[in-house]
């Protein structure tokens, strides 16, 4: 599905060391492309304490850094990222903390987001990097979108899944029940956007 105009795509913007959350990500893209929405991959620079370290522009594989403008211009957001100790990894809160132009010019308000994450162990943090996740989303002023126990997965997963947000147990592949939410929660969010786009 192929769009131009400003606002008819959703970002699903992550970060990924070891590539799980990435494939939590490419689900959550399929998700929203069947509810009728263009899904925009975009990751973000590692960070280094080493002050001279400098980033090529464009990534040496995988998907391309997001940017303001894809920000800016989307229809809603996803956002991504593993667990750190309980919260966000660093290179997106690095990127996140860049966004205060964003809210200045309330280009998030009332669009729609969620988020997701990827965990070593069941109980490694899922659902406070969710919570924590949501935070400068509600601060940008958009409108937070969960999984609701309507879908089936959520109360028979013994994975990854959660009412905050997709999630993954690093431990084995995607299980059916990680795929079916993730793949939900996309198509939700893009419904959601749709909707939202028009009422703006």
């Amino acid at each position: 599905m192929s769009h131009n105009n400003a606002e008819d795509y959703v970002v699903i913007l992550y970060y990924s060391r070891h590539g799980h959350v990435r494939r939590l990500a490419e689900q959550l893209a399929l998700g929203v492309e069947s509810g009728g929405m263009e899904a925009r991959l975009r990751t973000v620079p590692p960070v280094s304490a080493n002050c001279e370290a400098t980033e090529a522009d464009i990534p040496d594989n995988g998907d391309i850094y997001c940017s303001q403008e894809d920000l800016e211009n989307c229809a809603g957001l996803l956002l991504g990222s593993p667990t750190r100790f309980g919260n966000m990894a660093a290179p997106l809160k690095y990127f996140i903390d860049g966004t205060a132009n964003l809210w200045l010019s309330g280009a998030l308000t009332n669009k729609p987001a969620g988020v997701f994450t990827s965990s070593s162990s069941l109980h490694g943090g899922q659902e406070t990097t969710l919570l924590t996740m949501m935070m400068p989303l509600l601060h940008h002023g958009m409108v937070i979108a969960g999984i609701p126990y309507s879908e089936k997965s959520l109360s028979s997963t013994d994975a990854g899944g959660t009412p905050y947000g997709a999630t993954h147990v690093e431990s084995d592949d995607l299980t059916p029940e990680e795929i079916e939410l993730a793949l939900s929660q996309g198509k939700r969010l893009a419904i959601l956007a749709r909707k939202l786009r028009h009422d703006r």
